[in-house]
């Protein structure tokens, strides 16, 4: 438990939560760039792409997508068991704490809808 009494505790706890915010934005771009690189290579050279590269392509582009929604939820837990340890004088008055926790949780879902849409696509 901290005693410090001081919200910039809760202020740097916000600011890494948000660095893994970014992060987790970060993979699930990279691997929806490589999912579509792949069907995009397909479109321009048909004849040298093979159907083993395509799925390779596909497969290691939603391992990604999920990667990055696995470290949205994740960083999520992490900074709820740190409010945990605080106590209620390191929380400015009035001030929305648990607004980045709703932006990582609305990324995991939609990077989970991602991985979804894309292997409905596929079919």
């Amino acid at each position: 438990m901290s005693d410090l009494k001081d919200p910039r505790v809760l202020f740097a706890a916000e600011r890494t939560l948000l660095a893994w915010n970014r992060t987790s934005l970060s993979f699930i771009a990279f691997g929806f760039l490589i999912e579509r690189a792949g069907l995009l290579l397909h479109v321009l050279a048909p004849e040298s792409v093979g159907v083993m590269n395509a799925m390779l392509g596909f497969w290691i582009g939603i391992l990604f997508i999920l990667l990055g929604a696995f470290a949205a939820v994740w960083s999520s837990r992490q900074f709820r068991a740190l409010l945990r340890t605080l106590s209620p004088a390191e929380f400015p008055t009035g001030y929305g704490f648990r607004w980045g926790l709703a932006v990582n949780m609305v990324v995991a879902f939609l990077g989970l809808v991602l991985v979804g849409a894309l292997f409905i696509g596929r079919v």
